[in-house]
Order: C-alpha cells, then structure tokens, then sequence
C-alpha cells in the first residue's frame, strides 16, 4: 500500500522527518512537523496491523521518538488512535466544505449537475482507498469497546458532511437551480445514494467492478436530481 492511499503525503513525512533547528527548543512550525509525522507513522501502523496489533512502542520506534514523547502528546493508544480518526476526518470534508464554500461565496458554477457530479466523484474515489476502509474496518472493531469512537465518527465525520453539503444544496436552491425544502435531508440522501452499497463493500473487503461502480454513480446522481430540479 502507498502512502498516498494511507492518507500520508510523502512530502508531509520528509518535512516531518527532516527534525527540528540545532539547538534549543523547536519552533512552532517544526512541532508541527513532527507531530504531523507521529500521526503519519500511527497511521500507517495501524492500517497495516490494526488497533490491537499496535502499540505505542510500535508507533515511538517507528516515528523516532521516545515513548515519553508520545505520551506526552496522548495519554494512550486509543488517544492516538483518536487523533488519526479526526486527521482522516479532516481530510474526508475538505473537498465537501470546499464545494460548500466555494457555492455559497457564488463564486461556484450554477452547473448544478456538474458540481455534484464532480464532488460524487471525488467522495468515491476517497472512500475506495485502502486507507479509507482499513481505517473503517478498525473503527467497526473497536467501536464496543470505544463507543465514543464511533460516535465521533458519525457525528464530526458523517453529520458534518451532510452539514457541508445541505450548504451546497441550500446555495443552489436559494439561486432556483434546485427545489429542497430541507436542505440537511437531502444531503444526507445523496450522500446515501453515492456512498452506500461501495462504503458497504469495501467495509466486507469485497471487490467492486469499476465500471458498473461508476454506472451506478451516474445513476445517483441523475436519481437525485430528478427529485430536486424545480417543476
């Protein structure tokens, strides 16, 4: 598996590894850099070993560091394991809010079906990456034990992406090129429509054919706007 379907960035993790200044305490840019590069590393472990196969010695030999450095950042594996979910979290809504922002600034297309299938695209391809459904899987295995995991799943990582695209809708219908009456249930149907049977899949570890992926993709896509074009 490539770090760029981890999530991790080669580039994050060269900055991360090049270290801090030659003495004195590190400036705030280069804490940031070896933060970023502890989280890269947790990441990578546990997508490749899963939560249980992990541990903080695992994480500090692999990043570097001393375990004391690691726990003075989190108190434990679960606290790490917290701070990976929200980085992929962050990385999951950037392309919604981006839309959102984009459209509600007006500075966005009114090409309605163009945006939609555009960002369509981009939430399939993002949630067909082997980080992504490792990450899920770890998540759904860990969810018992941590509940309050798996409740900041869905609510920072679910309810904020049906917020940042009810944004989206809600720009659009308030310029007449849709007709929602309740912009957050809309969001969260397309977002049912394009990510549910291949969120399901990749979850079981089961192949999906990219053609007929993509031919359901188009066929959510249009389902959804036939609901919503103004009559």
């Amino acid at each position: 598996m490539s770090r760029e379907d981890r999530g991790v960035t080669v580039t994050e993790i060269e900055r991360a590894e090049a270290g801090p200044r030659r003495g004195g305490r590190p400036t705030r840019a280069e804490a940031a850099r070896r933060e970023a590069h502890l989280i890269a590393v947790a990441t990578t472990l546990f997508l490749e070993r899963g939560f249980d196969a992990t541990s903080i010695d695992a994480v500090a030999e692999a990043a570097g560091m001393s375990k004391p450095t690691v726990y003075a950042r989190y108190r434990d594996k679960r606290a790490l394991f917290e701070a990976v979910l929200r980085e992929r979290i962050a990385a999951w809504l950037a392309p919604l809010s981006a839309a959102a922002e984009a459209q509600a600034a007006q500075g966005g297309s009114d090409d309605v079906e163009t945006a939609l299938e555009d960002l369509s695209r981009t939430l399939l391809a993002h949630g067909q990456s082997p980080g992504a459904a490792m990450l899920k899987r770890n998540l759904v295995a860990q969810a018992l034990q941590f509940p309050e995991l798996a409740r900041l799943a869905h609510e920072e990582g679910w309810l904020r992406g049906v917020r940042a695209v009810a944004r989206l809708l809600d720009a659009f219908a308030r310029r007449g090129r849709i007709a929602v009456a309740d912009p957050e249930i809309a969001a969260d149907l397309f977002l049912s429509l394009v990510l549910g049977r291949s969120s399901q899949a990749t979850l079981y570890g089961i192949a999906t054919d990219p053609e007929a992926q993509e031919r359901r993709r188009q066929a959510a896509v249009r389902l959804f706007l036939d609901g919503v074009r103004p009559r």
